[in-house]
């Protein structure tokens, strides 16, 4: 499975307002692991940068004189998420920054070329409602090293992102990898298997079975009828 974990950087924060993209970073995950394969481009917006937006990213229009437009980068950008599965925090917001600099340029909207795109932030509110859910909170939640965020940048968050998304769904506490000092936090039981050896059976623990409980309400509600919902009562447990 083909993620692309995805931040953009913004002259304002609204886009009805004429704001517009001044960066955009990417990074691919393959089958849950970062492939080294990434994708990150300033732009130059052709308007001035707000100065609440640069106190937040640190870069001005001056910084960016010397970038290309979005549409000299537009093709290399569709080429790089097609096909993928995005992962974005606040989805709402850079879908549709990028949608507008699309149709700027004459091509289709984001979700021509993607998948579907994985809303981190609805995620962690439906996981841990009632907290705070910003990529700094998650970081903290998980142990992840976000002390070089002193100003925001798409490509330093794009990698903070997809290591929250890693560990929200793979439903551990940190990013502590050390088999030798952390037991797991799934159960494991042992059985046997036609010739006697032993098999470890990993069961799925809490914060994995309700994310599969919410993606299977997400196909009935779209009209789909998952073959594997009916869970008994100690599944739910």
């Amino acid at each position: 499975m083909r993620y692309v974990v995805l931040d953009t950087e913004t002259t304002g924060l609204n886009v009805e307002d004429g704001h517009r993209l001044i960066e955009i970073g990417c990074l691919e995950i393959i089958d849950r692991f970062f492939s080294g394969s990434k994708y990150n481009q300033k732009i130059n917006p052709n308007r001035e940068v707000d100065e609440s937006a640069q106190k937040v990213h640190g870069m001005s229009l001056k910084d960016l004189e010397n970038s290309p437009q979005f549409g000299e980068i537009a093709d290399s950008f569709c080429e790089f998420i097609k096909g993928s599965t995005l992962i974005i925090h606040n989805a709402a917001f850079d879908i549709g920054f990028l949608n507008k600099e699309l149709l700027l340029v004459g091509k289709p909207s984001i979700d021509n070329f993607v998948l579907e795109t994985i809303d981190t932030l609805k995620l962690a509110r439906s996981v841990y409602p009632g907290k705070r859910n910003s990529l700094d909170a998650l970081c903290a939640r998980f142990g992840i090293d976000n002390s070089a965020r002193k100003f925001h940048g798409a490509m330093l968050d794009a990698s903070l992102l997809g290591d929250v998304y890693l560990c929200m769904t793979r439903g551990q506490d940190c990013m502590n990898f050390d088999s030798k000092t952390k037991k797991s936090s799934t159960e494991v039981n042992y059985g046997e298997n036609g010739d006697g050896r032993s098999l470890a059976v990993r069961r799925a623990n809490q914060l994995e079975k309700k994310m599969h409980l919410e993606y299977l309400r997400n196909m009935e509600r779209e009209g789909l009828n998952p073959m594997f919902k009916t869970i008994d009562e100690e599944w739910q447990k």
